[in-house]
């Protein structure tokens, strides 16, 4: 099975709902949240984790993570700055299908503290 690899940049509140998965699924969304935005590279995961995630909640965490191919090229990659800065917009709708396709575990692979 062909893979995607996805980053996702969190701030504490969802890193514990993570971690409560056992870093196997995502949690839903909010009301006010309709879109999840998982993001195609590690650098603007790192952009948003350093630049919004930490002063809004004293740290940001870096996510990774594997999603079948099929299932996530029914999604169109949006450019919504950058060049690097390029992400999915997955309806929340969609959230648990999204879930269903993960290939193995969300990884922490970075961590940044204010």
């Amino acid at each position: 099975m062909k893979t995607v690899i996805c980053y996702r940049p969190t701030g504490a509140e969802e890193f514990t709902l993570i971690k409560a998965s056992g870093f196997k699924k995502w949690s839903p969304r909010l009301p006010e949240q309709p879109i999840f935005y998982p993001v195609t590279n590690e650098l603007y995961a790192v952009e948003i984790a350093k630049q919004w995630n930490v002063p809004a909640y004293g740290v940001g965490y870096v996510m990774m993570f594997r999603v079948n191919q099929n299932f996530m090229s029914r999604y169109k990659i949006h450019k919504v700055g950058g060049a690097h800065h390029t992400e999915w917009w997955i309806p929340a709708k969609d959230l648990e299908m999204l879930n269903m396709n993960i290939v193995g575990l969300i990884e922490v692979i970075g961590e940044y503290h204010a």
